[in-house]
């Protein structure tokens, strides 16, 4: 049995990864799918403070409360800066780290330092008159599959700007990981994933892995993702 820490993306939830959850469990292992403050199920909790160290702080939290070890730690989008920066403080505790399209930030870096200057405007314009939250963006921009965008669209909530405006301070500990996978949706463009993807490939210490599909790759493809977090273990 391998334990699997799900970490999701900017307007999501941990209800995203339900199909992933599923098919991991029912071959045995134990998958901890949470929310990050403020966001699915504990939308109510969001505030003007809350941001991407609260997020980093509910990850390492809930790793040291379950005693994770030889774990697999997983983060989509947004939440590839989170897995980042909770791996960089408990790299011990991570047999392999997994990037579901999301973003591998360097030190001092925040996301519109990595984002194309389209998104980061969307993402500017998109600022809810309290200042401190972005309107959710919409399941078809992120290429999800039609059959499934009315699920996801009544389940995103806004995301803390925080999230997004601060740097990401790390030593790179979590380099230490041993395995580390990076999984590149090729049909949402453009983005800053097909950069990171681009920089690994050539990388010993890396495995990419491209596919054909748009952003949220665990809602569209939860049977070929899952085979890649089974094989990345």
């Amino acid at each position: 049995m391998t334990d699997f820490l799900l970490v999701h993306g900017a307007y999501h939830g941990g209800w995203c990864w339900r199909f992933v959850r599923d098919r991991l469990r029912a071959a045995g292992h134990r998958v901890l799918t949470p929310s990050l403050t403020g966001l699915g199920d504990r939308v109510h909790l969001m505030r003007p403070a809350v941001g991407l160290d609260t997020h980093i702080q509910d990850i390492v939290s809930l790793a040291e409360a379950e005693e994770l070890q030889d774990a697999v730690l997983v983060g989509h989008s947004y939440g590839g800066r989170v897995v980042t920066g909770a791996a960089d403080r408990t790299h011990p505790r991570w047999r392999a780290l997994v990037y579901v399209d999301a973003h591998i930030p360097k030190d001092g870096q925040n996301a519109f330092d990595n984002q194309p200057p389209q998104r980061n405007e969307a993402v500017r314009r998109a600022v809810l008159p309290d200042g401190f939250r972005v309107a959710a963006q919409s399941a078809e921009s992120f290429g999800v599959k039609p059959e499934h965008r009315a699920w996801v669209d009544r389940r995103m909530v806004p995301q803390p700007l925080r999230g997004f405006t601060t740097p990401l301070r790390i030593t790179g500990a979590w380099t230490k990981v041993p395995k580390k996978t990076y999984i590149l949706a090729k049909r949402y463009a453009p983005s800053a994933f097909h950069g990171y993807a681009a920089e690994r490939r050539s990388d010993p210490a890396w495995r990419v892995i491209e596919m054909d599909c748009g952003h949220d790759i665990m809602v569209d493809e939860p049977e070929a993702l899952t085979r890649i977090l089974l094989e990345a273990a």
